[in-house]
C-alpha cells in the first residue's frame, strides 16, 4: 500500500476559454474540477494505476468535505486531519493560443501545530502497513519547517521508504533527513543548489549533487524537465536518461502522476528502468486528459511502452 501525504490539498479547478484578454470577461467552453494539491494528485493517479493507496493531509470546512467526498466516489481510501478554516483552491485556465495555461494558487489557511500533530499522528499510525510513502508539495501554513523531515524519520523508523517532491525549505531540511527518493523539477533543483539547471548536462550535475546531499546509501535523485523527460541517478549510482517524446494539452499535474507511476512500479518491484517508463506513461497521459491527476490507466501503459530509458551520454 502506498501512503500518499497531501500536505496542502486544493481543490483544482481547470478552464478552458478560446483566449485569455486582461479585463476581459471570460465564459469558459470546458470545466472540470478534482481533489487536488500535489499529494492528492499522486493518490490519484497511483490509484487509477491499479495501486491500493491511504491518501492523508489536512482539510478544513466546507471544501475540505467536498475533497473528502470526491475522493470517495472516486474509491480513494483517506484518513484526513481536521481542522477549522477553509481549505484553499487553485485554478488554471486554458486557452486555444499555445502559450500556455495561467494558474492561480491559494496561499491556504493557517492549519496551527494542532493540525500538523494530527497529521503525524495518522501517519504513525498508518505506516506499519504501507509499502511505500511519498510527501508532496509546499508545507501548508502553519506547519513546522521541518515537517517532511519529520515525517521521514517516522518512516525510517518503520522501515518505509519514501519518496520526497518539496521544493525551497521543506526540500532543504527533508532532505536532510534522508529519502529513498528525492524528485525535483530543473527549476526547484536550481534554487535549492543554487545553480543552473538548463541543460542536460546541468540536470545531471544537480542530480548526481541532490543524491549526494541525501544521507544514507542506496538513494536516488530525479530531476524532471517538463516534456524533456528526467535525469536520474538510480541508488546504485547510475544516470540514466528517461524520455517520452508525447506531449499534451494539459501538463498541470503530470509530475505529480510521473511520482505515481513511479511509486507504484517501486511499489510492486520493478526495475528502476522499467519504474521510470511508467513513470513516463502516467505522467503523458495525465497530459491528455482536463484535471490534474486524471489518467488512463490502459493508455499509461501505452505510452510508457514507448518511452526511452538509457545511460546518460
Amino acid at each position: 500500500m502506498i501512503l500518499c501525504v497531501a500536505a496542502s490539498p486544493s481543490i483544482d479547478k481547470l478552464f478552458e476559454v478560446e483566449r485569455v484578454e486582461i479585463g476581459a470577461i471570460h465564459r469558459p467552453t470546458g470545466f472540470v474540477q478534482v481533489p487536488g494539491g500535489k499529494g492528492l494528485n499522486v493518490a490519484r493517479s497511483a490509484h487509477a494505476l491499479g495501486a491500493e493507496v491511504t491518501a492523508t493531509g489536512v482539510l478544513a470546512g466546507h471544501a475540505g468535505r467536498w475533497i473528502d467526498e470526491a475522493l470517495a466516489a472516486e474509491g480513494v481510501r483517506a484518513r484526513f486531519a481536521w481542522v477549522d478554516g477553509e481549505t484553499r483552491a487553485s485554478l488554471s485556465v486554458a486557452d486555444r493560443t499555445g502559450r500556455g495555461l495561467t494558474e492561480f494558487y491559494e496561499r491556504g489557511w493557517d492549519i496551527g501545530p494542532e493540525g500538523w500533530d494530527r497529521l503525524e499522528r495518522i501517519v504513525l499510525e498508518v505506516l506499519p502497513s504501507s509499502g511505500w510513502m511519498t510527501l508532496s508539495g509546499n508545507l501548508p501554513v502553519g506547519a513546522p519547517d521541518d515537517g517532511y523531515a519529520r515525517l521521514v524519520r517516522l518512516a525510517r523508523e518503520a522501515g518505509v521508504p519514501v519518496a520526497l517532491d518539496a521544493r525551497d525549505e521543506a526540500l532543504l531540511v527533508g532532505v536532510s533527513a534522508g529519502p529513498q527518493v528525492v524528485k525535483v523539477n530543473a527549476e526547484e533543483a536550481g534554487t535549492l543548489l543554487g545553480i543552473k539547471v538548463e541543460t542536460l548536462e546541468e540536470a545531471k550535475e544537480a542530480a548526481e549533487e541532490l543524491r549526494w546531499r541525501v544521507e544514507g546509501e542506496g538513494r536516488a535523485a530525479i530531476v524532471t524537465r517538463g516534456a524533456e523527460g528526467a535525469i536520474v541517478v538510480t541508488p546504485d549510482g547510475a544516470v540514466l536518461r528517461a524520455r517520452l517524446y508525447e506531449r499534451g494539452p494539459y501538463p498541470v499535474g503530470s509530475g505529480d502522476a510521473f511520482l505515481g507511476g513511479l511509486v507504484t512500479a517501486l511499489d510492486r518491484e520493478a526495475t528502476w528502468p522499467d519504474a521510470l517508463a511508467m513513470a513516463l506513461g502516467a505522467a503523458a497521459a495525465n497530459a491528455e486528459t482536463p484535471g490534474a491527476g486524471r489518467l488512463d490507466r490502459g493508455r499509461a501503459v501505452e505510452l510508457s511502452k514507448r518511452a526511452e530509458v538509457l545511460p546518460f551520454g
